[in-house]
């Protein structure tokens, strides 16, 4: 009678949705709008900024990149931790406000060094955002209906990387056409250094706004409720800091027998590489900081495998898991690099300068028309691409668990032809055509990388697998690829060789992605019994 009664059972209903999980996922997209605006408004401020302070594309490479990414992939792992025990909403506010002023203070910046440590303040600020929006977002919706949501998320990502262009463009044009003179200009400021007061200071209230967000339960889209704020969250949070900045690692890991020697034998590898790496390239802030990264992240992955064995276990303990984040990472070296460069590359192929008239947009510089055509088609196609990549990896897993890696295969693949032909057209209109499409099948792998990792662990492990996504797509993408493409071109003498240069990394993306294609069902089927198998209390 059980098995007739089985039989014969209605379907489960697809999970419903509240209204207010929609409405905080809104106002979770503003953030990340304004999180990308001010991180690449660096863009098209790049031909000032490198007239104005005198830098090369491989210093605009590392002020975009490594500056700015070592820092954010650092501070992000204790800030996740933190998101995983405390209010996220908060956490995400205070977040917000530090990193819109230490974008505001670029404003003021007159040397490199003043513009590399306004930089550093940005990453650390927008550390805040992600690992925390991850895990809300988990636990408002789904594991039905996680990657539609995560990609609506990302969707942000987008959006404000291309709305930065038209509003930096726009900013730049106007105010050096008003005062050509930066002497006579309201408070001595240049063109670009307004530009970074102009999206700086909004970032302020939305900070506000999302102070007011609800905490929604952590766990209970999984049927494992758990408190939201758990006992000694900040005092948790210092260890982790302590763990993740040197010199505190050392003070860390010898608390733990036998990982000293090993870390410092770490160390040792790290200077030496990073050393090789300075008398190969010249580039000594990039490796400083790069090396920093890395060191830094491995006495973390000690001292975790210490404090946290589950958590452990289930992201760092896994090979494949590790792998993955590589492979997210890989694909982000090219799309961050391609993205950044883009619109130097039209600005200086096509118009020859940023000030002059504009081809099809009467009454605008080339400036402007670059950024309001590339930025505004770029919002649009990006990010339909990278909510119908959610939604089509939702569809795809339910039918396969590695769909959703069948659909970062397909964002690697698709645009790979559109910016070769972007690369070698001589036609700007066909340019002008051609580059929304290459954007929307490159967001589309987004919001499902970031499910996929999530699926992967336990609730109150989800902030962590997104500081974890974070390293891989800053320390590999963010931190590399912009520099790497910079480099290239100051080697070459060609700009688009360096972009072109990037296209080395889809087929070790491709053979990463397989691999893990492999192995996802039995990780996620195996999750609660590797964590439980570490003392997880479930």
């Amino acid at each position: 009678m059980a098995s007739i009664a089985d039989e014969t059972a209605p379907a489960a209903p697809r999970p419903r949705v509240g209204a207010y999980a929609w409405y905080a996922l809104f106002v979770l997209v503003l953030v990340y709008v304004i999180n990308f605006i001010d991180r690449q408004i660096l863009s098209i401020l790049v031909g000032d900024i490198k007239a104005d302070l005198g830098v090369s594309d491989a210093q605009i490479g590392f002020l975009y990149g490594t500056a700015f990414a070592v820092f954010y992939a650092l501070f992000g792992i204790p800030l996740g931790r933190l998101a995983d025990s405390w209010y996220r909403g908060r956490l995400m506010a205070m977040g917000l406000a530090l990193w819109s002023s230490m974008t505001a203070f670029s404003g003021f910046a007159n040397s490199f060094g003043m513009l590399a440590a306004a930089r550093i303040g940005v990453g650390i600020g927008e550390a805040s955002a992600s690992p925390a929006a991850y895990s809300m977002i988990s636990d408002s919706f789904p594991k039905e209906r996680r990657a539609t949501a995560l990609s609506i998320y990302s969707s942000g990502l987008y959006i404000g990387g291309a709305l930065s262009l038209p509003i930096g463009g726009l900013v730049v044009s106007r105010w050096n056409a008003a005062w050509p003179d930066t002497a006579a200009a309201p408070l001595g400021l240049a063109g670009w250094q307004a530009a970074f007061l102009a999206v700086g200071l909004p970032g302020l209230l939305l900070a506000l706004w999302v102070l007011t967000l609800r905490e929604p339960l952590r766990g209970a889209s999984e049927g494992l409720p758990q408190p939201v704020v758990r006992p000694n969250a900040w005092r948790d949070f210092g260890r982790e800091l302590a763990a993740i900045l040197p010199p505190l690692t050392l003070i860390t890991v010898s608390r733990i027998p036998g990982a000293l020697r090993v870390n410092l034998l770490a160390l040792g590898i790290v200077l030496l590489a990073g050393y090789g790496l300075y008398r190969l390239t010249g580039d000594a802030p990039q490796w400083a900081a790069y090396g920093l990264g890395i060191y830094a992240i491995f006495s973390w992955i000690q001292s975790l495998r210490h404090r946290d064995p589950p958590v452990y276990r289930l992201i760092w303990g896994s090979p494949v898991v590790v792998l993955l984040a590589i492979a997210f990472g890989s694909i982000s070296f090219v799309t961050y690099a391609t993205s950044f460069w883009i619109p130097p590359y039209v600005e200086l192929r096509f118009y020859g300068g940023g000030e002059v008239p504009a081809r099809f947009l009467g009454g605008l510089t080339a400036k402007e028309e670059v950024g309001f055509i590339i930025g505004w088609s770029a919002a649009v196609s990006a990010a339909f691409g990278v909510i119908l990549g959610g939604y089509l990896s939702d569809l795809w897993r339910q039918r396969d668990p590695r769909g959703r890696l069948f659909v970062n295969m397909l964002s690697v693949l698709l645009p790979i032809p559109l910016v070769a032909f972007m690369l070698t057209t001589d036609n700007l209109t066909a340019f002008y055509w051609v580059n929304p499409i290459a954007h929307m099948f490159a967001s589309a792998w987004v919001g499902a990388a970031v499910a996929t990792l999530q699926d992967l662990v336990l609730p109150r492990m989800r902030a962590t697998a997104g500081a974890t996504y974070i390293l891989g797509t800053t320390m590999i993408g963010l931190a590399l690829g912009p520099y790497y493409a910079g480099k290239m071109s100051v080697l070459t003498g060609s700009l688009p060789m360096g972009i072109a240069a990037l296209y080395l990394m889809p087929p070790l993306t491709l053979l990463a992605l397989w691999i893990g294609s492999r192995h996802i069902a039995r990780l996620e089927a195996t999750k609660v019994e590797r964590a439980r198998a570490e003392g997880e209390p479930i």
